[in-house]
């Protein structure tokens, strides 16, 4: 014996989005390559900062001694790391976001590195923003290059997103 046939509703099939206007792929592009340029000016302005961090905190660190200024010191290094790998993580991610490319990361790295690197030299004034005794500064440059090594590789391996 068969069921009697119950009505089904059917849902219209939706409908393909319609591909985007000339116009709107050029803004696309064009917001792309903002996005980027900004990205690589911060990667710049974020390796500043942290060189200056690192050797105000460093000098304020070498000037106390004993129990509680000792643990200001402490505080200083380990808040000083946390800011390098919190804002390198926010860079990349700026970079990744604002691009749409899984690559964009190293628009931000790559300066970030040549400033650290730059800061590791002596100016003809004798300035040096990043010396080897200081070793805030060793674990800035440890910290930022980790975490963009972990961002990088995070973005690369991720599978695609679904298309919308």
């Amino acid at each position: 014996m068969t069921s009697p046939a119950v009505p089904v509703s059917v849902l219209p099939e939706p409908q393909p989005p319609a591909p985007p206007s000339r116009a709107e792929r050029t803004l696309d592009g064009v917001l792309r390559v903002v996005g980027g340029v900004v990205a690589v000016w911060a990667g710049v302005l974020v390796a500043l900062l942290d060189l200056i961090f690192a050797t105000w905190a460093w000098e304020t660190v070498q000037g106390r001694s004993g129990g509680a200024q000792a643990l200001v010191g402490i505080g200083l290094a380990v808040a000083g790391i946390a800011a390098v790998a919190a804002s390198t993580v926010l860079l990349g991610w700026f970079a990744h976001s604002s691009t749409g490319s899984r690559w964009a990361v190293a628009l931000a790295a790559v300066p970030w590195f040549l400033v650290i690197v730059v800061g590791g030299f002596r100016t003809t004034e004798g300035d040096l923003a990043l010396a080897g005794d200081n070793v805030l500064g060793l674990a800035l440059i440890v910290a930022g290059a980790v975490t963009f090594a972990v961002l990088g590789f995070r973005h690369l391996v991720a599978p695609p997103p679904a298309p919308s």
